[in-house]
């Protein structure tokens, strides 16, 4: 059964499931959501705990000796197997299908894993799991979502902030969860419960965002001038490779223009897509909204324009590549709307 986060403490108020999945990429909600679950289990009367690691050298057959050795003062166990790679390889994709088999009335299972990408989540291991119990996919919010999540957040520790104090606080925090988390609990300690003004955020929350490639291809799809300028300058900031730019600029670009051009020769989008190997569901919603803006034209212009910056980066042209790399977001985003906030 999978769940939402937000299922997640309702279902724990009912009797335990035998099994829990948890995977996802931030670690923070992981780290929360397992915490939650082993409070369950101590409420609940599991009052033994065994941790398990299955790290370089891990025999999996201790997989199976934790379940079934319980103490002789309790009838009841939570098992905490953690796979930190997210791989337990051949030996432990088969210890794990049987294993999911033969759960036992008296033992809770904890199996935390990492992001998963879309083939490991198809995989028999991960699907037998996922079949025997309770899985939690464990997701950062999108940057549109974050305000949200910040004033829920304020909220809990009975704290309220204007929607431009909690858009602040997004812009500082965005790509680092544990900080925003941090940062939250500061505002608590600095602040009274109730009503935060801007002026009292922003005394208090420091810049600790940080910044990827892949943040910026997805402002490039959404169509964002001003988030592609603030993460082109936070990247820049971080002292990020300007080849690993132009990569991911570029692999976005031919990805569009190869899709514009099945468009244009009546192919459907969704086998252009398969074939683009376009499976994330948020980056599909991107490119629906970015190719209605996008004609070939534009995009062979933006190719010869990365090309140029290839050059620059190589020696071969003068220039601020930088500067350049946003001329190029502004040429792909210039006749898109901003969205909003």
């Amino acid at each position: 059964m999978n769940l939402r986060p937000e299922q997640l403490a309702a279902q724990l108020d009912k009797p335990l499931a035998p099994l829990y999945v948890l995977h996802g990429n931030e670690p923070l909600l992981v780290l929360e959501a397992g915490d939650a679950i082993r409070a369950a289990a101590r409420k609940q009367g599991y009052a033994e705990r065994e941790v398990l690691v299955a790290g370089q050298g891990f025999r999996w057959s201790e997989l199976q000796s934790a379940a079934g050795n319980l103490s002789l003062f309790g009838a009841s166990k939570l098992v905490d197997l953690r796979i930190p790679n997210g791989k337990p390889g051949r030996e432990g994709g088969e210890a794990l299908q049987r294993y999911v088999k033969s759960l036992d009335d008296g033992v809770v299972t904890l199996v935390t894993l990492p992001e998963l990408d879309w083939a490991t989540r198809k995989v028999g291991w991960f699907t037998a799991l996922a079949e025997a119990g309770v899985t939690v996919e464990l997701n950062a919010p999108e940057r549109e979502r974050l305000p949200d999540w910040i004033a829920q957040r304020l909220a809990r520790q009975q704290q309220r902030a204007p929607t431009d104090a909690l858009a602040f606080i997004a812009d500082h925090v965005e790509g680092n969860l544990l900080a925003a988390h941090q940062e939250i609990l500061k505002l608590g300690l600095l602040h009274p419960p109730g009503d935060l003004s801007l002026d009292d955020v922003r005394g208090a929350v420091l810049n600790v965002a940080r910044y990827n490639v892949d943040k910026l291809r997805q402002a490039l799809l959404d169509g964002d001038p001003a988030r592609c300028a603030r993460l082109l300058e936070g990247l820049k900031g971080e002292g990020e490779a300007p080849l690993l730019v132009l990569w991911a600029l570029t692999s976005e670009i031919r990805s569009l223009a190869n899709l514009r051009q099945g468009l244009d020769d009546g192919q459907p989008l969704p086998a252009l897509l398969k074939a683009e190997r376009v499976f994330d569901e948020r980056r599909k919603q991107g490119i629906q909204r970015a190719l209605p803006r996008l004609p070939s034209a534009t995009l062979r212009t933006a190719i010869l324009h990365a090309a140029r910056i290839d050059r620059m980066i190589k020696g071969l042209a003068g220039g601020d590549v930088w500067d350049e790399f946003l001329q190029l977001c502004l040429r792909l985003t210039r006749s898109a709307a901003p969205p909003g906030r």
